[in-house]
């Protein structure tokens, strides 16, 4: 695919889902080349060749910040590539125009989504629209957290202490299950409407507020999730006890497709069908792309160092 027909493509996605996108380039590093994004606030991925890929062109899509679908998206951009597939990754800022995007066939699949409940509502919302490959990793849950050292260790327990938290617990983006979740349910349920605040953020200011907070011993009350990297070890953070299980039971990340990507690209439905990882490989690939790297090379290192499960998978 020619350089221009790439940039058409983008802008005419980028018009349909109506937000800025950015699509990562084979680096997986944005603005890795010294270039700017174009006036549509769009990067292209950077194929190395002019020429349609073999495989054809599959689009994968993510939320920027949600270092599943990041970590998951490079490893099979690397993956694919090797079995002759061109692959553009779009960068997101809402999970709402990415479920939008799978339903009308801009992006061909979203290899991360919470089911069958965080997500629950995206799904519902584009029905046959969409298809479910099937899950890759079990045991996902969210999560309510503070540092170790703060003497809350219940979410039943957070009205009693709204003081110490400046009334506020500390979100991440508004388009998401894990808010949508705390909001409508958690924060009625546990009587938190009164005292505190959901602060709406992103998952990378969430973050930083939560280690800037650790680094000055204060008490801080933030939205986080397992599996991801901030439970590294290098955190002391506590999961609050959820006693009457409103932030929901374990789920499964899945890969989510649009309904006609099984027809259209069927050998690579299937391994995305057969794809699975324990707790090891996937903290192993979340820690080398969000890290370690910053990027695609991470994923590339992790396929070197699981070239053995890859193979399993493709053949």
């Amino acid at each position: 695919m020619s350089t221009s027909s790439k940039f058409l493509k983008s802008a005419a996605i980028f018009s349909m889902l109506g937000l800025t996108l950015a699509a990562c380039g084979d680096n997986g590093d944005d603005d890795a080349n010294g270039e700017d994004p174009d006036e549509n606030g769009v990067e292209e991925t950077d194929d190395g060749d002019n020429g349609e890929a073999a495989g054809g062109t599959i689009t994968l899509g993510y939320v920027d910040g949600w270092t599943d679908g990041q970590s998951t998206s490079y490893l099979w951009q690397v993956i694919l590539e090797e079995q002759g597939y061109d692959i553009e990754i779009m960068d997101l800022t809402d999970a709402a125009p990415l479920y939008q995007g799978l339903a009308d066939g801009a992006i061909h699949v979203y290899p991360s989504a919470w089911l069958p409940v965080t997500h629950e509502n995206y799904m519902d919302q584009h029905g046959d629209d969409l298809e479910d490959l099937g899950h890759y990793y079990e045991g996902a849950v969210l999560t309510l957290a503070v540092p170790g050292y703060t003497d809350v260790d219940s979410i039943a327990d957070l009205p009693d202490n709204a003081d110490l938290f400046d009334g506020q617990v500390i979100g991440i983006e508004p388009g998401s299950g894990h808010m949508d979740t705390t909001s409508g349910t958690v924060f009625p349920e546990y009587g938190l409407d009164e005292d505190f605040e959901l602060v709406e953020s992103s998952t990378a200011a969430m973050m930083a507020t939560l280690d800037d907070a650790l680094d000055n011993e204060e008490d801080i009350v933030v939205t986080l999730w397992r599996p991801f990297w901030a439970y590294d070890g290098e955190r002391d953070l506590k999961d609050l006890e959820d006693p009457e299980g409103h932030l929901g039971a374990e789920e499964t990340l899945n890969l989510v497709a649009n309904a006609e990507f099984s027809t259209e690209f069927p050998e690579v439905a299937e391994w995305m069908s057969s794809f699975e990882l324990t707790d090891d490989e996937y903290a192993e690939l979340e820690d080398l792309v969000v890290n370690e790297y910053g990027g695609i090379e991470g994923a590339e290192v992790w396929v070197e160092n699981n070239q053995d499960l890859v193979d399993e998978l493709i053949n």
